[in-house]
């Protein structure tokens, strides 16, 4: 499949998770995994449906794992990225999409299910913002930098503000359009790729820099084989958001 194909594959999943999420009256807990709600079941479902059209194309998804091993193109599925958010209807929670080839991330989407704003990216073709070309801040320091963040840093980070919002995908594209100089993952356990592969396309092809804190690759294929992310508007920025990350282990 070309790159608008697939594009048009993800948007299918992405309104499919819309319409399923739209007939949800059970918005708590699943009761069959930790972290795990209803309506993420649901989506799940409904975005499985729209891929299993494709065979070509493998899945892994965080709520039903390896689908389809073996393929050389598969997608990265995160069907409700900021479940807890969802649960209790903060608007910030999105369906998070990325397709992988041998060459790594080849086309992503992220949709915030909340508002319909959609983030894409293709290598090597740019990101947008609802269809407008985005670009992230000048930041360069720290000091001077808004910096989203998941948990809580073990000691004060200096910067101008932290945020966090409580949507790895959404907070990460927020670097790429400016919404956050700097994005940083203080867990200890780090994020598993479907969490984070499409809005890291989006912030290369954006113009910002994401990394591993510990300078692994960022593509596995790995469930829960997870990774530390950090975003930056600016390689100096990302330089020194990574040592920051680093010092705190």
């Amino acid at each position: 499949m070309i790159d608008s194909d697939l594009l048009d594959l993800l948007g299918d999943a992405a309104e499919a998770v819309r319409g399923a999420l739209d007939t949800v009256d059970d918005w708590g807990p699943s009761g069959r995994k930790a972290g795990q709600y209803a309506f993420d079941i649901v989506a799940d479902e409904a975005a499985l449906a729209v891929f299993d059209k494709v065979p070509e194309l493998g899945i892994l998804s965080e709520e039903t794992g390896v689908h389809r091993p073996g393929r050389d193109v598969w997608v990265a599925l995160d069907p409700v990225d900021g479940s807890t958010n969802a649960s209790r209807r903060i608007p910030w929670y999105a369906t998070s999409m990325c397709v992988v080839d041998p060459s790594g991330p080849r086309v992503a989407l992220i949709v915030n299910q909340a508002t319909g704003d959609r983030f894409e990216a293709v290598r090597g073709g740019g990101a947008t913002w609802n269809g407008a070309l985005i670009r992230p801040t000048d930041c360069q320091r720290i000091a001077d930098a808004v910096v989203g963040i998941t948990w809580v840093p073990s000691r004060p980070l200096n910067s101008r503000q932290i945020r966090a919002l409580g949507a790895a995908s959404l907070d990460i594209c927020a670097v790429a359009f400016g919404g956050l100089d700097a994005y940083i993952d203080f867990t200890t356990s780090g994020h598993s790729p479907w969490d984070y592969l499409a809005a890291v396309l989006v912030c290369w092809e954006a113009g910002a820099g994401a990394a591993e804190a510990s300078g692994r690759d960022l593509v596995t294929r790995i469930p829960y084989e997870r990774r530390t992310v950090v975003a930056a508007a600016t390689p100096t920025l990302l330089e020194e958001a990574v040592a920051l990350r680093a010092a705190m282990r």
